[in-house]
């Protein structure tokens, strides 16, 4: 697979990972060098610096040391003996720990046989120390011929085996120092060299990017922009009209694809253009042929109008005698109406006083089951009217007022009792009485209900003769009115077929000008055809129409159907234009053929 036939999204995504490569590569030797130079500051910083300034710290303590033994062997007294016979300890504790602290700095073998080295002559010089701090501790300084031998005996130790292994210890600690100082510089040295390796590679890595990048962005550029260009020449070449343009071939790519699609456009709009030009040709032949049919139509139109009228005429005679029946009908179903009214209404009041009755007897008997209560309230009255009277009597006494109060009660009670018997008795004679008035009343209605429905039998048989009479009079009017509407519509159509007749003429224009439109593209000559002129038409004679009176012959309730009249159809036969060549600027439209044809083409109204 080419390269150019990769996708742009791809060829993108190709360029920015080799970038992020490079980048990661230049990233990834810079942390390496940057961490090789880190380990070389880390070694001077934390052990080679400290090395050296230990080893300089243990010299400074050995001075020292030396100097308090030289005060030792130069004092004239036992006090000043053991005070530098302390400082002398005290020195020896330092360097100890100071050697302790400084053990854990060496890092290579030399140092650690330097340090052996320097560990044997420190053994020998402490032994020569504590010979010199014996010696010291035991000067006589009674007698000055005492101190003068102990004293020289002293200074010939400090001055020969004591000074030796003094100068040796000395040594060994200006190597270790001195050692310490070249790795120092060592690393130092190396340090340099690695951030001058590696300022190179950066530069170089990162000249090798910039490179890169911008073949890269350059490739891909052009690979984009140089299709484009090609798109946007071609697109503007269309726009232009011109669609004999080449659109050069692309690759796989999207801009590949662009083009190509480009391409397809202009043959497809070149095919369409060619195709809209033919069919305007046509349109405009066929639009002449259009005219002048449409003028042959408009001279049937007006005399079927004119027969249409009469028929009208003859349907208005026909509609004012079935009008007439229709108006007696309707009469006589009104008054077999309010006779059927009068009728329910008397249904009606007879139907209300039954009702009453029934409600009468129900109050009745209401009034009985109330009286029963009254009678039972009396009863349970006495009752108790009887128990204050016996408790009365227990009372004694005090009691009597409540007896006499009792009695009355009692006395009412019972006369409450026989008048609600006598209630009782005159309402049950009441019920009776009404009972056999709702027997009387039931019969009356049902009387009056088969008078009602006899009426309304009579009723619907008139209803149904009103109803014929005005279906007839309703169809003779549909028929009429169709007629009337046949007449309305064949008097629009003759108008309408002379707007016909202009609308034809303005789609013959306008044809022509769609023609003149389409000349503005520029085509190949095979792609060019012209629609030719459709066969000439000879004008169809109109036929002759005499219109006939019909009489009403049978007049009976029956229904009178109504049919809708049919729409006429017009159809044409549009030419069907065949290919021929001819030159692509705009043909102008075909002058309009004669009028001829047969009765095959155009169907009247």
């Amino acid at each position: 697979m080419k390269v150019s036939d990769l996708r742009i999204g791809v060829k993108l995504g190709a360029g920015f990972l080799v970038v992020v490569l490079l980048t990661t590569v230049l990233g990834a030797i810079a942390m390496v060098q940057m961490s090789r130079i880190n380990n070389n500051a880390e070694a001077i910083a934390t052990n080679l610096l400290p090395s050296v300034e230990k080893t300089g710290d243990l010299r400074v303590l050995y001075n020292r040391m030396r100097r308090s033994e030289a005060g030792m062997v130069t004092s004239r007294s036992i006090v000043e003996v053991k005070a530098f016979s302390e400082q002398v300890g005290l020195r020896a504790k330092d360097i100890a720990q100071l050697e302790t602290t400084y053990e854990p700095l060496i890092n290579s073998p030399e140092e650690q046989e330097v340090f052996k080295t320097y560990k044997l002559r420190k053994a020998e010089y402490s032994v020569l120390q504590a010979k010199l701090v014996e010696i010291a501790n035991g000067v006589d300084f009674t007698t000055a011929e005492t101190l003068e031998l102990t004293g020289d005996a002293l200074a010939m130790v400090y001055a020969g085996e004591s000074e030796t292994a003094f100068v040796a210890v000395a040594e060994t600690l200006g190597q270790m120092q001195k050692l310490n100082a070249d790795n120092a510089l060592k690393a130092t040295e190396e340090a340099r060299q690695v951030f001058n390796v590696a300022r190179a590679s950066l530069a170089i890595t990162l000249a090798v990017c910039v490179v890169l990048a911008a073949l890269l962005g350059v490739g891909i550029t052009r690979a984009v922009t140089r299709p484009a260009g090609h798109a946007v020449r071609a697109a503007r070449a269309i726009a232009a009209g011109d669609l004999t343009a080449e659109v050069p071939p692309g690759g796989k790519d999207e801009m590949g694809q662009l083009l190509t699609a480009l391409g397809e456009m202009r043959d497809n709009l070149a095919h369409v253009v060619s195709g809209v030009r033919q069919n305007a040709e046509g349109v405009a032949s066929a639009s002449s042929q259009i005219a002048s049919g449409n003028n042959d139509l408009s001279a049937r139109t007006e005399q079927q109008a004119s027969a249409l009228e009469e028929t009208a005429a003859s349907m208005e005679e026909l509609g004012s005698t079935v009008r007439q029946n229709a108006d007696n009908a309707r009469q006589a179903n009104q008054l077999a109406v309010s006779a059927s009214t009068v009728a329910v209404q008397g249904g009606d009041v007879v139907a209300e006083v039954v009702e009453t009755m029934k409600g009468i007897n129900a109050s009745s008997n209401k009034i009985a089951d109330i009286i029963s209560v009254i009678d039972g309230i009396a009863f349970q009255t006495n009752i108790l009217a009887l128990n204050a009277a016996v408790e009365a009597a227990r009372a004694g006494e005090q009691g009597r007022g409540f007896a006499v109060v009792a009695s009355e009660v009692r006395s009412l009670a019972g006369r409450s009792a026989e008048a609600a018997k006598e209630i009782k008795l005159l309402i049950t004679a009441s019920v009776e009485r009404v009972e056999q008035g709702t027997v009387l009343v039931d019969k009356a209605g049902a009387t009056m209900t088969e008078v009602v429905a006899s009426i309304r039998r009579v009723t619907d048989i008139m209803g149904e003769i009103s109803a014929a009479s005005s279906e007839q009079s309703a169809g003779v009017g549909q028929v009429g009115e169709a007629v009337t509407q046949m007449d309305q519509a064949t008097q629009q159509n003759a108008a309408l077929v002379e707007e016909m007749a202009a609308a034809a003429s303005a789609l013959n224009a306008q044809a022509g000008e769609l023609v003149n439109a389409v000349a503005v593209f520029k085509l190949d000559a095979s792609a060019t055809r012209s629609a030719p002129a459709p066969a000439a038409r000879a004008p169809i004679p109109a036929p002759a129409f005499t219109p006939q009176r019909s009489a009403v012959a049978n007049k009976s309730a029956g229904k009178i159907g109504t049919t809708k009249p049919a729409k006429a159809a017009a159809s044409l036969t549009a030419p069907q234009a065949s290919a021929a060549p001819a030159k692509a600027k705009a043909q102008s439209p075909a002058p309009a053929p004669a009028k001829g044809g047969n009765d095959d083409d155009w169907e009247s109204f």
